[in-house]
């Protein structure tokens, strides 16, 4: 089990991209199309089963939230933190 993050540690960790939601992370990435964004979720499902760290995958008709929590531990810890990097580096690549 991971450690709760405190919430010093959480801002200085929290990528510039993501945005804290109380005991979630989230981002909302943007498409040009349905089926990039679900190629992506498929993408992101792909990380987290590696990571056996699973989010909560929202597609919207041009966009995909992305919402991070560790529910064993009750809120945010690195394990979450690092799932958004994964992402973000896989998304900007």
């Amino acid at each position: 089990m991971a450690d709760l993050l405190s919430d010093d540690e959480i801002d200085a960790q929290l990528p510039d991209t993501w945005d804290r939601e109380g005991d979630e992370i989230t981002r909302t990435y943007e498409f040009d199309d349905y089926l990039r964004g679900v190629n992506f979720a498929q993408m992101v499902g792909e990380i987290a089963e590696a990571q056996f760290h699973h989010p909560e995958i929202i597609i919207g008709y041009e966009e995909v939230e992305i919402r991070l929590t560790s529910h064993e531990e009750g809120g945010i810890t690195d394990a979450d933190i690092e799932m958004a990097e994964l992402i973000d580096a896989e998304h900007s690549a």
